[in-house]
């Protein structure tokens, strides 16, 4: 079961970074590749202690 939970969260992160890094040109932040690496990197953190990041992170994954 609890095999099954990790490989949960594994792929709830995966395709976090992947809806964010797609839909990126659809946030405020600019477009650097080390900046969209490290946000799209870090989303869950970023999610939870941010209120800017949590409504660029909405805008990111409308697309």
């Amino acid at each position: 079961m609890g095999k099954l939970i990790v490989f949960g969260l594994i792929v709830v992160y995966v395709g976090g970074v992947w809806k964010f890094w797609t839909g990126f040109k659809r946030t405020n932040f600019s477009p650097s590749l080390p900046n969209r690496l490290g946000l799209s990197l870090l989303w869950p953190a970023l999610f939870i202690s941010n209120k800017s990041y949590r409504q660029n992170f909405r805008k990111a994954l409308k697309g």
